[in-house]
């Protein structure tokens, strides 16, 4: 059964506090008898084999459910119905090695796939298609997920890890051309890159790229001066996941050691860890902000999955479904939560919903098995 936020587990040491807020007291039913979290909408099963990455595509338009994309320790990308909760195709691309990444292009009908085989595939799933149509070689065998960035609907930037064991290399697609290769600074040594982001200031076309190390560390890269901006340690252990709020300049980043850290990005394009929240066991494999920016997940090594207030980074429930690692979570657009284990399932949460109407706070359990959250603001 899944079970509550872990009483006096974990606490959030700040360094550097955000400008005070007038807090209003919770209802006395909420206070008096918080509901625990539910157990998972529905559970996905046969994969057959640990699921490594998750991405939900489709459905933006709130017309009819997303599609789940997991990719397996086998080698095998299963794309799921959230409808009939069966898979719907299965793509085979990775000689057998682990799928570790997923992500759709700005398209909607292409798919990049990275796994364990040196291999990123692009594959055709327009019109029940599900063919390999182009492949970029890459040249690390670790598990750092690469990432991309729209230049447009037929441009797109890619990173990945690069052919040295510090570097990153960025690739403009589908030319494949090189743009450039990130080295550190001749004075660091920051290991292996773990984790990568792209991303683009509003205020800016320059393409940045958030790097998470094996040191610790995450840098911010300015990719067209090829250099770093900034580089901030957060953890003592290799960075193992991150994700990064552009809007309010703030991510957060876990690691193999029982904490998680929040930072920032200053107008000078400093990066500041701004606190840390530890935890109760050691190992996040995974982080990810919800798209609504109120709430944030992190996969355990401890078989859990984690959910916390974005803003104030306040402990909210801790789902304890799993009998395995969970190495990944993912957020579909209408908020649905998506956590894969190495117990070869997936499990499917509705967790404080995404409130339509801002007048109607959600509260308690609903139907469907939801649980909702007054006032997440």
């Amino acid at each position: 059964m899944s079970g509550m936020a872990e009483k006096d587990a974990s606490r959030w040491v700040y360094q550097q506090p955000w400008p005070a807020r007038k807090m209003t007291a919770p209802p006395p039913t909420m206070a008096a008898s918080p509901l625990p979290p539910p157990d998972p909408q529905f559970v996905l099963r046969g994969t057959q084999s640990a699921v490594h990455a998750l991405h939900f595509f489709g459905g933006a338009r709130g017309q009819e459910r997303p599609l789940l994309l997991s990719g397996s320790l086998s080698g095998l990308v299963h794309i799921w119905s959230l409808q009939t909760r069966r898979a719907v195709a299965t793509l085979d691309g990775h000689g057998g090695q682990c799928v570790t990444w997923l992500q759709t292009l700005p398209q909607g009908h292409q798919l990049l796939s990275q796994g364990r085989d040196l291999k990123l595939r692009l594959w055709d799933l327009a019109e029940g298609r599900n063919a390999v149509v182009d492949s970029v070689p890459l040249e690390s065998l670790g598990f750092c997920r690469s990432s991309v960035l729209a230049r447009g609907q037929e441009r797109w930037m890619l990173a990945v890890p690069g052919r040295g064991s510090e570097e990153v290399q960025i690739l403009e697609m589908p030319s494949k051309t090189s743009v450039c290769t990130l080295k550190p600074e001749a004075d660091a040594k920051p290991g292996m890159p773990m984790c990568l982001e792209l991303w683009q200031a509003d205020s800016s076309p320059r393409p940045l790229l958030l790097a998470g190390y094996e040191d610790g560390s995450v840098a911010l890269w300015d990719v067209s001066e090829r250099k770093v901006c900034s580089r901030v340690a957060c953890h003592t252990e290799p960075v193992m996941g991150f994700d990064f709020d552009s809007q309010k300049a703030r991510g957060v980043s876990g690691s193999a050691e029982k904490a998680l850290a929040v930072w920032s990005l200053d107008e000078q394009q400093a990066l500041q860890v701004c606190g840390t929240h530890e935890l109760t066991n050691p190992g996040i494999a995974d982080v990810k902000i919800r798209p609504d920016r109120k709430i944030l997940a992190t996969a355990g090594w401890d078989h859990r999955v984690r959910v916390f207030h974005w803003r104030t980074m306040k402990p909210l429930a801790v789902l304890s479904f799993h009998s395995a690692t969970v190495h990944c979570v993912a957020f579909a657009t209408d908020g649905l939560l998506a956590a894969g284990s190495g117990d070869q399932r997936i499990s499917i949460w509705s967790l404080y919903p995404i409130c339509r109407d801002a007048s109607t706070p959600l509260l308690g359990h609903a139907e469907g098995g939801e649980v909702g959250a007054h006032a997440l603001a």
